[in-house]
């Protein structure tokens, strides 16, 4: 009897040792997966430094939609200009629009945070605090929403664009892949779409127009401003003056 329980114990402890050792492998691969994720992004936001994008994540999904919505008709417009291809005048405009600070913040803008939660906290309109480079992390690599998964890889991402490339860069990535319009990716998709020439031939007054759309870009057009587009558009004007106009980009280099 004593004989037979050793051997039944014996073929028990045989027959867990592979399942012990199937669910120590997968523990450990569960171990590195953060590294492999971190290590994944940091070498990903480091090819894009020098790689120009060839499409941005809010530009797959918006495909995706259309597809399912039977949208058959539906196309991206997206065409890559480099910075010094685009009229200087819709990168000041996009600053002072977005994000005036954005020459001396780190991603982040402190002040701008906190002026928007003391506005909200006194109801009316939801007022934003994003920055350009939260933007452009947001639009190139994420989706949209407010889930706390989603605003934790933003402020990730973030942070690894504002460590792993120039100002310069940030801005030139964002002018090339923020939506103008339902489909309209990229100030040269903007310009040829809505005033039907080239990037670097945009007025002041168009640029200024173009920016005035981004809050909310299928919803205004910069081809027919109606009286918000009309008024924003001029206060971006007046703020784009105030921070010094095409010789702000100076501060970027």
């Amino acid at each position: 009897m004593t004989q037979r329980d050793d051997d039944d114990g014996g073929a028990g402890a045989r027959a867990q040792a592979p399942h012990g050792r199937r669910r120590g492998r997968w523990l450990r691969r569960l171990m590195w997966l953060p590294v492999v994720l971190v290590a994944g992004s940091v070498l990903q936001v480091l090819a894009l430094r020098v790689i120009d994008p060839p499409f941005s994540m809010f530009m797959a999904i918006r495909q995706i939609e259309a597809r399912m919505a039977g949208e058959d008709d539906f196309t991206v417009y997206y065409q890559w200009r480099d910075l010094d291809r685009i009229a200087p005048a819709l990168a000041v405009s996009v600053i002072a629009a977005e994000d005036q600070n954005f020459a001396r913040h780190r991603g982040f803008d402190l002040d701008a945070i906190e002026q928007a939660r003391a506005h909200n906290a006194r109801g009316g309109a939801t007022r934003g605090a994003s920055t350009i480079s939260q933007q452009t992390a947001k639009n190139l690599f994420l989706w949209g929403g407010r889930s706390w998964l989603r605003k934790g890889m933003e402020a990730w991402y973030t942070l690894l664009i504002e460590w792993l490339w120039p100002k310069t860069r940030i801005l030139e990535v964002y002018v090339n892949v923020a939506e103008f319009g339902d489909g309209v990716y990229g100030a040269q998709a903007a310009a040829r779409r809505y005033f039907g020439k080239d990037a670097d031939a945009l007025t002041a007054a168009e640029s200024a127009r173009l920016a005035a759309v981004l809050p909310s870009p299928r919803r205004y057009n910069a081809a027919r401003p109606g009286p918000y587009v009309q008024r924003r558009a001029q206060w971006i004007q007046r703020n784009a003056r105030q921070i010094g106009g095409d010789a702000y980009l100076e501060s970027l280099r």
